[in-house]
């Protein structure tokens, strides 16, 4: 197992030590390669070697021995770092191999992955399993350790002990604490996140924040207790604030918050033209929105925008690998580095035409090759299919809270009096449907009213939630039921049905919450929902955040969690779930 902590053997490095010699040939030499330099800030020509998986010389010699070797000539092309992700939520209907599959064709081939998911619906073994097994695709995978379940559940403290989160910082897969997401429990006094984030400090391991709309002043008291950075800046005055108090600011572009073109421009504005602080991320968006690219599409808007092409580059690059103190592998195309290099037209189009990760072609001149994005059995890491062996019927659809949830936009909810007789089987309103949310494994429920998400929507099931308990919403009591019966039968997924058949469904055959599909499959199935969604009267762009938000407590104001109606500011448990 020690063995696992160090990058590359002694009888590797001794390999790449070889080759400088002429003991041995580089297994590939990019040569008349005009590059990004980050140490000039210059684009220099020059000979990359590539021993395996790593660089193991940039300068202006040639090997002395070239036997096997594959020889790249360069000319015409621009050769940059790959891109890193540092704030990636990878089980957002993809999983984590196919979402890398996807990104590396675009140039995106380190990422830096939010471990909530496997946190919560593997236990450690599996999941440090699943992280071993990561390693072997040609892309980069880090993780975050993450200190709350982003939600309200029972016994949370049994899920989250310290044994189990300090397990998960000790990994060396594990770059970071957070996102906190649970700060206001640390900031009244919550001394275990607090004691987690010392570790990660004595590590040296950043802690990552989550800090919507926070003041200067809590801003300046989240540095004090071990905050290194935040994503959740959303005008000019918030990326101020929190580069005043010395954090790395992620300028974010998702598909809830697509700021960075207003971002830059505010920036700009405030007359912010050094760039070293800032770090570029999509923060886990619908598969739909990366049909665009990922972050070399956010290097195109900077570069549009006004940045300066090399900043711009280093956004998505060394400024990442520096903050996580992985510039030593990633992040820059130098001599000991990771060979993952991005082979552009020009600097001006930042999407590759041909891509190495970890040395290996994953694009050469728009093939793309996912030979390496292969698993054992997911089954290995309990990844099967959602099992569902008890019944719901109308006796468990009965509606008599008083209060219900509005939407103000795709994932913030609010409280309010109902009004509407809600005792019979459909309801006539407009803008109303039934809303029940049920333990995945039927052990309670909570029913209650939803105002604002559809107008006729006759019946949805859907097990992609953030707890993967099941959200049954819709006009008509017996389509709600006919979707759940669907979904039963498909493992999990999200299933709408109408006058009593099934019109839509996308199956989730990994544990209910995630598809074993390509991204690009995923893509038309997303757009196909979205559009029936629309159909029925979804006013917003992203009906999966929708569903899959009701019950993470990051956000306010009411919540649909396992304990019941949650108001996230009073911290308080309005309507109990009910047991079955």
């Amino acid at each position: 197992m020690l063995e696992q902590r160090y990058r590359w053997k002694n009888k590797h490095l001794r390999e790449h030590v070889a080759v400088i010699d002429g003991k041995l040939a580089p297994t590939m030499l990019l040569k008349n390669a005009r590059y990004l330099n980050q140490i000039f800030q210059k684009w220099i020509t020059a000979n990359i070697w590539i021993y395996d998986d790593r660089i193991v010389y940039v300068g202006n010699n040639l090997p002395q021995n070239m036997s096997g070797c594959e020889v790249v000539d360069c000319t015409n092309l621009t050769l940059v770092p790959g891109y890193i992700e540092p704030h990636a939520h990878p089980f957002r209907l993809y999983n984590p191999l196919s979402l890398a599959a996807y990104a590396s064709q675009f140039g995106t081939t380190t990422m830096i992955n939010d471990n909530l998911w496997l946190f919560l619906h593997l236990d450690k073994k599996k999941a440090f399993s699943f992280l071993r097994e990561m390693r072997q695709i040609p892309s980069t995978m880090y993780w975050w350790s993450r200190f709350d379940s982003e939600t309200e559940i029972k016994d949370e403290e049994v899920t989250f002990s310290h044994s189990h989160v300090k397990s998960w910082l000790e990994h060396d897969a594990v770059l970071q604490g957070g996102e906190l997401t649970g700060w206001p429990k640390l900031l009244d006094g919550d001394d275990m996140m607090l004691h987690w984030i010392q570790e990660a400090k004595r590590m040296r391991k950043k802690i990552e924040g989550h800090f919507p709309g926070a003041s200067e002043k809590t801003l300046a008291k989240m540095t004090l207790l071990g905050a290194d950075s935040d994503h959740e800046a959303i005008n000019g005055e918030e990326v101020y604030n929190r580069l005043m108090q010395g954090y790395t600011v992620p300028l974010r572009y998702s598909s809830i918050r697509p700021d960075l073109s207003n971002l830059l421009d505010e920036i700009h504005e405030l007359g912010i033209d050094r760039y070293d602080k800032f770090i570029l991320t999509t923060d886990g968006s619908s598969a739909e929105f990366y049909e665009q690219g990922i972050i070399d599409n956010m290097i195109k808007i900077a570069i549009e925008k006004g940045v300066p092409v090399i900043d711009a580059y280093n956004m998505a690059t060394i400024n990442v690998a520096r903050h996580y103190n992985i510039e030593y592998l990633h992040g820059n195309i130098a001599t000991g580095r990771i060979a993952n290099i991005n082979f552009l037209t020009d600097e001006h189009n930042p999407t590759p035409v041909s891509v190495l990760a970890k040395g290996k072609w994953v694009k050469r001149d728009g093939v793309i090759n996912r030979d390496g994005y292969k698993l054992s059995s997911a089954d290995e890491f309990d990844m099967h299919p959602l099992q569902i062996d008890w019944e719901l019927s109308l006796e468990d659809l009965q509606f008599s809270m008083p209060v219900g949830i509005v939407m103000e936009n795709a994932v913030i909810t609010k409280p309010y009096s109902l009004s509407i007789d809600v005792s019979g089987d459909q309801l006539n309103s407009k803008d109303e449907c039934f809303f029940m949310f049920v333990d995945r494994y039927g052990k309670w429920r909570i029913n209650t009213i939803i105002k604002g998400f559809a107008e006729n929507l006759s019946g949805l099931a859907s097990s992609f939630t953030h707890t993967g308990d099941i959200v049954l919403i819709g006009k008509d009591k017996h389509d709600m039921l006919k979707a759940f019966e669907r979904m039963k039968e498909i493992g999990g997924g999200i299933v709408m049905a109408e006058d009593g058949e099934i019109v839509k469904e996308i199956s989730l055959t990994l544990r209910g919450l995630v598809s074993k599909k390509p991204v690009e499959e995923l893509i038309d199935e997303q757009k196909d929902f979205v559009s029936y969604m629309q159909e029925k009267g979804y006013r917003y762009a992203d009906p999966f955040q929708t569903l899959l938000f009701f019950s993470a407590t990051h956000l306010p104001y009411i919540r649909i969690t396992p304990v019941g109606m949650y108001e996230v500011k009073k911290k308080m448990v309005l309507f109990p779930t009910i047991m079955r």
